[in-house]
């Protein structure tokens, strides 16, 4: 069973007008060392990252996904703020850069790109037996990677106006000069080559491609996400990450070939995520194509079906999907407060409740929902009425997506 873990970005946030606070280093300096969560700076100081340990179950990183949380939004009430799951800031900021060497160095080379750069997302590592398994996993998942964002996207609002994007945080992300998808590699010599000469051109310090070898672990680090709104939604994306990452390893080691499409081909379909979210047309992971929302998820959950049964997941996943497409994303509840009530301050207070909602009905780790890994790998009954290889029955999702559901 590989183990996956999660990095989680959040905003600092006044809890009465819903404006970025700069107090991340008052945060941390609350957490000392050994707190019961792992929490750490990132580049500006109006966010706060939440990283989990690595876990073999769904249920456990469940758990400690929700606990991150309230365990950061308590330090922070202590020094009169939240914490919120918010990808970009629906209010208008100016971020305040944490001073240290590296990003210090960061901000003098990049400039406007980094003094601007407000984003949280939501990373995931899964584990890997080496940095050759690792890169044919890179080479075989990135043209799966563009419907993350569609289900994630989080970041509708961008300095108090509306983005017209589902996520803008990708938008906002890919002004870093390495950021977006890759061609493939073909073996891990090639990948560190190419990390290697981008490091000689003085301009990248660490490349930021949405997937990449981990620099501090023996993982693939899957960096396409929106932060999520809703916790539920976050379990959701690590298990399909793990599972697109056994997938993968599986045609690796079969022999089966990557596909060759382009990067620049990729990127449309990130773009397409990014602006119509599950509200529109995406490219089709096979075909490179557009094709509808419920398609396209629905190619993503039969693509990675089997792993997430052997793994005990199937069942929460298949309940996730078909959640979302229903109720929508964080981009579309943040849409929807401002629809009711005209106000931003409202939206980021909605968003810092849903944060934090801990209702049976908001328990991602409903042992209802979630199982513990079957024993041996095999496959695991599940509850509910979901049976193996029925196909996910996805609910039409709007605009660009009126056609008959996904066989």
């Amino acid at each position: 069973m590989r183990t996956f873990g999660v990095e989680e970005e959040f905003l600092i946030v006044d809890p009465v007008n819903g404006l970025p606070l700069p107090l991340a280093a008052e945060v941390l300096g609350l957490h000392g060392p050994g707190g019961q969560a792992v929490l750490a700076a990132e580049l500006q100081q109006e966010q706060l990252e939440v990283i989990t340990h690595p876990h073999s179950s769904l249920a456990g990183l469940a758990a400690e996904i929700r606990a991150g949380r309230a365990h950061a939004d308590a330090l922070a009430r202590k020094v009169g703020a939240r914490i919120a799951a918010l990808a970009t800031s629906p209010l208008p900021v100016t971020p305040h850069p944490i001073r240290n060497e590296r990003y210090d160095a960061l901000i003098q080379r990049h400039a406007l790109t980094a003094r601007e750069q407000l984003t949280c997302g939501t990373h995931v590592h899964v584990s890997v037996g080496s940095d050759e398994e690792g890169v044919a996993v890179l080479d075989r998942i990135r043209s799966w990677l563009a419907p993350l964002i569609a289900l994630s996207s989080n970041s509708p609002f961008w300095n108090g106006t509306d983005s017209g994007y589902s996520s803008f945080r990708t938008q906002a992300w890919n002004r870093w000069s390495t950021a977006g998808p890759t061609e493939v590699f073909g073996s891990a010599r090639a990948y560190h080559g190419l990390v290697e000469d981008l490091s000689s051109t003085g301009v990248v310090i660490n490349p930021d491609f949405d997937a990449r070898l981990s620099t501090r672990h023996p993982t693939v680090e899957i960096r396409v996400s929106d932060v999520c709104l809703d916790a539920r939604d976050t379990v959701l994306i690590a298990a399909l990450v793990r599972a697109l990452v056994e997938t993968a390893a599986r045609e690796w080691a079969a022999g089966q070939p990557p596909d060759l499409v382009p990067a620049i081909i990729l990127r449309q379909g990130a773009w397409r995520a990014s602006r119509w979210g599950i509200h529109g047309e995406l490219l089709h992971p096979t075909t490179h194509k557009p094709d509808t929302a419920t398609r396209v998820i629905s190619a993503l959950h039969d693509h990675v079906r089997d792993a997430l049964d052997e793994a005990g997941d199937g069942a929460y996943v298949e309940e996730s999907l078909e959640r979302i497409l229903s109720n929508g994303t964080g981009a579309s509840r943040q849409r929807q407060v401002y629809e009711r009530h005209g106000s931003l301050p409202d939206v980021v207070a909605h968003a810092t409740r849903l944060t934090h909602q801990t209702s049976a009905g908001y328990d991602p780790a409903t042992p209802a929902t979630i199982h513990q890994p079957p024993n041996q790998g095999k496959p695991q009954a599940t509850t509910g009425g979901t049976t193996p290889g029925r196909p996910l029955q996805l609910p039409d999702t709007g605009t660009g997506d009126r056609s008959a559901p996904a066989a």
